[in-house]
């Protein structure tokens, strides 16, 4: 593929006091993106990071309607999003706020408009924009869904070494792919807001992207149950009797290959993994920590069902470290390697 031809990705760099910008400007320098990669922020402040990390970087406002150019070491074009008040690194405002949730609106329309084949966020604050009064705010995945008018998206994290595990198999512990049934939600609603209907359309869109974003023939999904030990034929609790093995049987009857419900502390292992393109599990904390461990700073979070391509970092902004130029950006690598991929099989 010549550079020329290299997909578009709109890189929005999430919550300007975290990481996010810096981890765009150390990307930009370090001459490794194989995409036309633009930044939609603050170029001000992109140039500010890249003073404050000593790095040399070429930051070039795109004009409306000017095709991204080719990429190379040190450029790093912009599609600008004005900040709403000076931001400081590792100093949360909730003036800039409705900032983020621009550039993600921003990279959006490039996405939907046919500018960008897909779009890689840095990591957002989700607490900073409640409180500046976006009641409802959830994450990245909803925001998206609902932009995008979807009925259901999932969201998926995947190790690097998984992004090609379609061709080899599995390698072990370190090649995961693990989607979630629910997202951000407290530990006490997630047994309601796991019903069978939800699952099935879940499941379908895991089946569907694994197909066609990843070009695995024939996804074989693994899916967790709910309560300990899958439930215990009922004793440990009726989810996985009630509903997950009725949507889970219906779905085998449409054709699709899965696993379960199985025993999340048992199911993580090389043995219950072999042979498995993904596990579902039921939510947040069931899944993420093992993938995490397995691959953390090695990932790379994407969202299931859109319709367009849409990866993010396994991180959050690190205000501890915003400015201090020890962020790692491999999760961001990971990231847009991804969606190269993805968004060349579309």
């Amino acid at each position: 593929m010549e550079p020329g031809d290299a997909p578009v990705l709109a890189l929005t760099c999430g919550e300007p006091a975290g990481i996010g910008p810096e981890l765009a400007v150390m990307l930009a320098a370090d001459g490794t993106l194989s995409a036309r990669v633009v930044a939609v922020g603050d170029p001000a402040l992109l140039a500010e990071r890249a003073a404050m990390l000593d790095r040399q970087l070429d930051i070039r406002v795109l004009a409306p309607g000017e095709s991204p150019p080719a990429p190379r070491q040190g450029l790093l074009p912009v599609w600008p999003v004005a900040l709403r008040a000076p931001s400081q690194a590792g100093v949360l405002d909730t003036a800039n706020a409705d900032h983020a949730l621009e550039t993600l609106d921003v990279a959006i329309d490039a996405c939907r408009s046919g500018r960008a084949a897909g779009m890689v966020t840095a990591p957002l604050h989700k607490g900073v924009i409640l409180d500046a009064g976006h009641a409802g705010f959830t994450g990245h995945t909803e925001y998206l869904r609902d932009a995008c008018g979807v009925d259901e998206v999932v969201m998926m994290l995947a190790t690097d070494s998984a992004l090609h595990a379609h061709e080899t198999g599995w390698h072990g512990d370190s090649a995961l792919r693990v989607a979630l049934a629910t997202t951000h939600l407290p530990l006490r609603e997630v047994a309601d807001a796991i019903t069978a209907p939800r699952l099935q359309r879940l499941l379908r869109v895991l089946h569907a992207d694994l197909h066609r974003r990843f070009g695995v023939s024939v996804p074989r999904i693994a899916v967790c149950g709910l309560n300990p030990h899958a439930g215990e034929g009922g004793h440990l609790g009726r989810e996985e009797l009630d509903v997950i093995i009725p949507a889970l049987e219906a779905l085998r009857a449409e054709g699709l290959v899965l696993d379960g419900p199985l025993p999340a502390d048992t199911l993580f292992t090389p043995r219950h993994l072999e042979g498995i393109d993904a596990v579902l599990a039921m939510y947040h904390d069931q899944g993420l920590p093992v993938l995490k461990y397995a691959g953390f700073g090695r990932a790379a979070n994407i969202t299931l069902g859109l319709p367009f391509v849409r990866t993010s970092v396994d991180h959050g902004t690190a205000l501890d470290l915003a400015g201090t130029g020890r962020a790692d950006p491999g999760s961001l690598r990971v990231a847009v390697a991804l969606a190269v991929e993805m968004a060349q099989r579309a």
